[in-house]
This record gives structure tokens, C-alpha cells and sequence, in this order.
């Protein structure tokens, strides 16, 4: 259970899957001993931060860069062991999928340390799945196993925001609704931020199964690399979402401003039939004397009839111009 020490849990792991629940007494008294140890921790809690530094073995240059606030997906082998940075996509109810949660590991021969601040779906079913007697049989198996819950859940989220988009082309083309700019400017802004991490993340998978550490069997590293094809298929169906987001906000522009290109030009015609009959009225409509046809009480019908053939000539001119 998570406190303010910042530890979490902790588990003990042999190869026949069995497992024992340690407490943090435990895992600071923990000598190798065959088995593999997993401790999650919470990167702000002093006393995990302390035993990290001070007790797990773990280099200080590597406790840095597990505990730093702002991270980006990463690896790195030092000393036999590899130091690893992911990010997940937030599940949570209420949250942003696109909010991508911090995943820092520590993987060694017989260690597992994984460090986040907010809590991670992928680990906790991992967790679940060990108390049930399923358990990853080494350091090696525990890293796939993590990263394809972890991508399994990309690809759920991706999958989601490709439905999304396929709903709003359909929109587009039959509705041409103003509204739909915001919606498919949220499709553009979902993708675009969890292309941001996936980016580096497909090339931390990528490097991930070339990395020469002893404790890596080919078997895992050969699932490590279709977790890696994956994310880069993942990173392709972004770029693809945020281009297909493009095409229909420029065509939605376009249809808009073909829309006010027709109500200007409608006022422009109105504007210009009416500007010369505008100007007759108003100048016969001065209050002073010698205004023709003032003592005609047959003047005013004239006066209309006048207009009338001034707007059909402007009519017949703007047609035969192909003005309208």
C-alpha cells in the first residue's frame, strides 16, 4: 500500500512463479539470493529516494535520472544492468489518455525497481496477476511483460482516436458544421501529444532488444522486438490521424470561407444594384426648392417607374457581363 515513504509493494520471485509479498523492512534486509526482487516505488517519497540512493546499489547517476521530475522515454546499460524510462497512457476515469504517465525502471540481474507517481493500470494487473501465481520467470521476461500491457493500452487509445476520426470525415463531408473545427482540433491536439512521447519510446524499443546485457534470452528478445514494430505501427497511425486532421480542417476552412466568398458576393450585387438608386433617392430627397417634378402629382409614379428600369438595366448588364 502506498504512504508517504513512497514505497508501494514489493515482491519476491523465483523461476517456478511463486511469489511472497515483502515489506519495505524486507526488501532493505534483502541479500540476492537466486530469486528476483520487484519494488515499485513512488519517485517523490523521501525514504524511497533514501534506499534508492543509499541502499538499493543502484548507481547515483542512475537514481538522478529515475527520480527527476520532467523525463522522456530513454535507455540506457550501465554496470550490467539497464535503466529504463517509459510512458503509458493514462486509463484513469476522468483523464486524458493523451496525459501520458512516467514508467522508470531499474532491471539487473536479480533487481527490479520501477518508480512512478501516479498510479499505472499496466503494473497494477501485473501485480494481480502475480498474488494469482502468474509470475515473469526473470528481469528479461518482467520488461516484455510490462511493455506489451503497456502498448496493448496505446493501442486501444489509438484505435479510439481513429474511430473519432473517421466520425468527424463523415461529418465533414456531409454537414460542413462550423462546430466540427473544435472537435477535429482535439483529434489533432490527442495525437500530436501522444506522438510526442511514442516518438522516442519506438526508439528506446527499438534499441531495447539490441542492447548486450547477459541476463537478455533471445526468446525475449525476439517479443521485444514485436512490442517495438508495434509502437512504431502506433507512432505511424498517429502521424496518419494528425495528417487526416489536417486535410479535414483545411477543407472545412475552404468550405467556410466558399461560403462567405458567396454571401459577399451576394452583398456586392445587392450593394451595387441599389447604389445608384440609393444616390437618385437621396438626391431628390433634399429639402430645398427646384427639386423637378415637386408640383407633379404624377411624378412620384414616374420617379418609381425610372428606378425600376435603372435596376433592370443593371440587371441586364451584370448577366451580360457573367457577374451573376
Amino acid at each position: 500500500m502506498k504512504d508517504n515513504s513512497g514505497f508501494i509493494f514489493a515482491f519476491e520471485l523465483n523461476k517456478n512463479g511463486q511469489e511472497s509479498e515483502l515489506s519495505f523492512q524486507d526488501v532493505k534486509d534483502w541479500k540476492p539470493n537466486g530469486n528476483m526482487l520487484w519494488v515499485h516505488l513512488d519517485y517523490k517519497g523521501n525514504d524511497a529516494v533514501e534506499w534508492l540512493s543509499n541502499g538499493s546499489g543502484v548507481s547515483p547517476i542512475i537514481v538522478e535520472a529515475l527520480t527527476t521530475e520532467e523525463t522522456r522515454p530513454r535507455s540506457l546499460v550501465h554496470n550490467g544492468g539497464m535503466m529504463l524510462i517509459l510512458r503509458g497512457v493514462n486509463m484513469h476515469s476522468g483523464a486524458n489518455p493523451e496525459d501520458m504517465i512516467s514508467v522508470r525502471m531499474w532491471v539487473d540481474t536479480d533487481l527490479v525497481i520501477t518508480l512512478s507517481h501516479r498510479v499505472v493500470i499496466a503494473i497494477e494487473e501485473l501485480r494481480q496477476d502475480i498474488e494469482r501465481g502468474t509470475c515473469p520467470t526473470g528481469p528479461a521476461a518482467f520488461i516484455e511483460d510490462l511493455s506489451d500491457r503497456m502498448a496493448m493500452r496505446m493501442g486501444v487509445v489509438i484505435s479510439d482516436i481513429e474511430d473519432d476520426i473517421d466520425e468527424l470525415e463523415d461529418e465533414v463531408i456531409t454537414s460542413k458544421r462550423s462546430e466540427l473545427r473544435s472537435k477535429i482540433g482535439d483529434a489533432r491536439r490527442s495525437a500530436i501529444a501522444m506522438r510526442r512521447y511514442l516518438a522516442p519510446q519506438r526508439d528506446v524499443m527499438t534499441h531495447l532488444y539490441n542492447e548486450k546485457v547477459d541476463w537478455m534470452p533471445e526468446m525475449e528478445r525476439m517479443r521485444l522486438r514485436e512490442i517495438s514494430d508495434r509502437t512504431t505501427r502506433y507512432v505511424e497511425d498517429l502521424d496518419t490521424i494528425r495528417e487526416r486532421a489536417t486535410v479535414m480542417q483545411e477543407e472545412l476552412n475552404n468550405y467556410m470561407a466558399e461560403q462567405m466568398n458567396k454571401t459577399m458576393y451576394v452583398l456586392a450585387m445587392v450593394a451595387g444594384i441599389f447604389l445608384p438608386l440609393g444616390f437618385l433617392t437621396g438626391l431628390l430627397g433634399i429639402n430645398v426648392g427646384g427639386i423637378p417634378g415637386a408640383d407633379n402629382k404624377h411624378s412620384f409614379v414616374i420617379f418609381c417607374i425610372i428606378l425600376l428600369g435603372i435596376a433592370s438595366l443593371q440587371l441586364w448588364f451584370f448577366k451580360r457581363k457573367k457577374m451573376m
